[in-house]
């Protein structure tokens, strides 16, 4: 057997080389164990970060932390349709994956989601779902296979059994400020999401002001790698490019956010026509890859789920299984958290919104404590913004542009101050641009 050593392998991957699969092999298994120490992992990714890797070497990479836990086989549970999948790379509102999860269980498919918290600006699915009471996003095993076969959809937090070289990877990752490597992104995403055993993957990677990847450029690029990497890797997978230079849908915060999940379901609110029209694409897409139905029935199908209310049927079922309210659906403002402060926020003048600093929205509810800016931080569930106005909404002193959920008085006036610096008006409307810019695939 061939001794390697971590500072060789650094100092052949900081000159510009590429390692074999062994090499990076080996590196993985010392991130697991702990026999690489965590000056050399820090490292490791940064010469990653500069030097960056073929496609080989990050399909080399996926693997290794893929199989460095378990990875999940569904075959014994004999589920009747295809497992499948979606990850949205984050963003300001969106609550997708609350509605999506459900739509697929309702169309004969099985979704079981490892979904992630939020840090910084962006939201966690985890995060919104804590909010229902009762609902355990850590459970055992068996009550998450019990979950997925019973309701079809099952969304929880990564367990530590699964890709655990990733959950220390990234860790290191985050305080040597090697976080923006496509490389590391893809493999960090793409570990996760082998090792929960699934058939199809789609991906959401947002661009725009809000999202991780602001420029449209690095936005493609994520979205290529990923794509080749997980079909390189076995993985059905695809992408589409949406736009997140605007709050996803009407509410950012997490039980306003659930709310509004819950009314998109059961049909209760007007549906977003953005938050609806991603939605229903992504749904379409996963649908279509893993070979369900074809790209001008999937489409209907998603609809159908929702007007005949076996998706909502869906999520109250999960919801009801992992610990939630059996009536959660029912009575959703007798299990949600609220705010005891409301407070509109007013533009200047009127004009129509004709750009929003999605970020800086997002900095608004973290202001209100709906966020955290460490991973250990609380956080307060009830917070955020409700009735959020996008581009091209005409204001006016009876039209406001978002409706505060704050704690006290001082922390709504500082997040009305922030929404305010984040919008900007202008005498004529914009033009209105799509949601959804590109679809990127391996034939791509």
């Amino acid at each position: 057997m061939t001794a390697f050593f971590p500072q060789e392998i650094i100092r052949r991957k900081r000159d510009g080389l590429v390692l074999s699969e062994e090499e990076i092999a080996f590196m993985v298994r010392g991130l697991t164990d702990g026999s690489v120490s965590e000056g050399q992992v820090a490292a490791f990714a940064m010469a990653v970060f500069f030097q960056g890797m073929s496609m080989e070497e990050r399909i080399a990479l996926t693997r290794a932390m893929t199989v460095s836990g378990n990875v999940i086989d569904w075959s014994a549970a004999a589920l009747p349709g295809p497992v499948v999948d979606k990850h949205s790379t984050g963003g300001v509102g969106d609550k997708v994956s609350l509605m999506l999860a459900p739509i697929l269980a309702a169309c004969g498919a099985y979704c079981p989601m490892i979904s992630g918290r939020g840090l910084g600006h962006t939201g966690g699915t985890l995060d919104k779902l804590d909010a229902i009471p009762g609902y355990n996003t850590a459970p055992e095993m068996d009550l998450f296979r019990h979950t997925l076969k019973r309701a079809g959809c099952a969304i929880i937090g990564q367990t530590p059994d699964l890709a655990p070289a990733d959950r220390r990877f990234y860790a290191i990752r985050d305080v040597t400020a090697t976080v923006e490597s496509v490389p590391l992104i893809t493999a960090s995403i793409l570990s996760k999401k082998l090792a929960a055993g699934l058939e199809a993957l789609v991906m959401d990677v947002k661009f725009g002001s809000g999202a991780f990847a602001a420029d449209y450029d690095m936005a493609v690029e994520l979205a290529d790698s990923i794509v080749a990497v997980a079909n390189g890797a076995g993985l059905k997978t695809s992408a589409l490019l949406t736009d997140m230079n605007q709050v996803l849908g009407r509410t950012a915060g997490n039980a306003l956010e659930v709310r509004e999940a819950i009314d998109f379901l059961t049909g209760r609110g007007r549906r977003d026509s953005r938050l609806y029209t991603v939605t229903k694409a992504l749904a379409a897409e996963l649908l279509v890859l893993s070979g369900m139905t074809d790209a001008g029935t999937a489409p209907a199908m998603v609809d159908g789920a929702l007007s005949s209310g076996t998706a909502a049927e869906r999520f109250a079922l999960m919801a009801a299984c992992l610990g939630g309210p059996t009536d959660l659906l029912d009575r959703p403002d007798e299990y949600l958290p609220s705010a005891p402060v409301r407070k509109a926020v007013i533009a200047p003048r009127r004009g129509y919104v004709t750009a929003m600093d999605t970020r800086m929205m997002g900095m608004a509810v973290m202001m209100l404590g709906g966020g955290r800016r460490r991973a250990d931080d609380a956080i307060d569930y009830a917070v955020g913004l409700s009735d959020v106005r996008g581009i091209g909404f005409r204001t006016g002193p009876r039209a406001p542009v978002a409706v505060i959920h704050a704690r006290d008085e001082d922390s709504a006036a500082a997040a009305a101050d922030a929404i305010l610096k984040a919008i900007t008006l202008g005498e004529e409307p914009p033009e209105a641009l799509p949601v959804i810019r590109e679809r990127r695939s391996l034939a791509e």
